[in-house]
């Protein structure tokens, strides 16, 4: 099957008022694992692939990328390839030519004005390659000299306001907010401010992500979609579903030295995770508002 394009994905998925699920690949087992969780739900998916996972296979995008991308491929449903939380413009610059349709630039760290500017340059070059961008906006710093709240630190929250100006100065497509969700949470008791991603989906013109989604329970998850999230980012949970299931095949098996096994058993588990995931995905997009 084709490669899918992202903003199809999620244009789709907003139109039926549900919404696209983006798991991150690291390994080729996590990009197996997702496209067979993803037929087994039949229902279309995105492989992303973060900066952090370029950095562990020593800074170099292609080899993963060309995984991914043959994964894609072969499968019986739709999938895309999103480069996600790039930070290095010169890395941004690799995604037309690695087979991505998307990518999501992160200058959130940035005071406002630095983050606008390079978030802005980013859409145009991205726009000028035929690539869709999503950006990040958390708590604006800058008052009285303090630095910008990171998007994913505790309390951190996207002002309606600040999201529609910066939506309209850079020109992004798509617009992860900070609603109560962080990354690499191994807990899954994130407590989502429903009323403020309502306000969100009021103000901003263009689809809203979810960041840090495996730290969200099944019911939140499910409000956060019929609220307005058009797309839902997930990895640790599928690093979580990996490791135990290979800690518990280690356990049984001291002795073993091949490394297939304990993978494979890593890589079922992380089918079985996408296949849940996908499936509240899916049910939240029939319920109310």
């Amino acid at each position: 099957m084709p490669i899918a394009a992202t903003g199809e994905l999620i244009t789709e998925a907003a139109a039926r008022r549900g919404a696209v699920a983006a798991f991150n690949v690291i390994t080729l087992e996590h990009a197996e694992a997702i496209v067979e969780g993803a037929e087994a739900a039949r229902a279309p998916v995105i492989l992303q692939i973060s900066e952090n996972a370029v950095k562990y296979h020593g800074g170099r995008l292609r080899p993963l990328a060309r995984a991914a991308h043959e994964t894609a491929r072969a499968a019986a449903v739709p999938v895309a390839l999103h480069l996600d939380h790039v930070h290095s413009p010169e890395l941004l610059h690799q995604a037309a030519e690695c087979g991505f349709s998307s990518a999501m630039f992160d200058a959130a760290r940035l005071p406002y004005a630095e983050n606008l500017a390079a978030t802005r340059a980013a859409a145009v070059w991205a726009h000028g390659e035929g690539l869709r961008l999503e950006a990040e906006i958390g708590q604006v710093g800058g008052k009285n000299g303090e630095p910008p709240l990171d998007a994913h630190a505790p309390g951190a929250r996207t002002d309606p306001d600040e999201a529609l100006a910066f939506v309209t100065a850079t020109g992004v497509d798509a617009l992860a907010v900070a609603v109560g969700t962080s990354h690499a949470m191994t807990s899954r008791d994130a407590r989502i401010d429903h009323d403020l991603l309502a306000r969100l989906r009021d103000a901003v013109p263009v689809p809203l992500v979810l960041h840090g989604s495996s730290g969200a329970s099944d019911e939140e998850l499910a409000r956060a979609v019929a609220g307005g999230i058009a797309k839902v980012n997930i990895g640790t949970a599928l690093n979580i579903a990996m490791t135990g299931a290979i800690r518990e095949r280690l356990a049984r098996d001291e002795r073993g030295v091949d490394p297939r096994p304990y993978l494979t058993q890593g890589r079922d588990a992380m089918t079985r995770t996408v296949t849940r995931l996908m499936g509240v995905l899916s049910s939240a997009a029939v319920k109310p508002v």
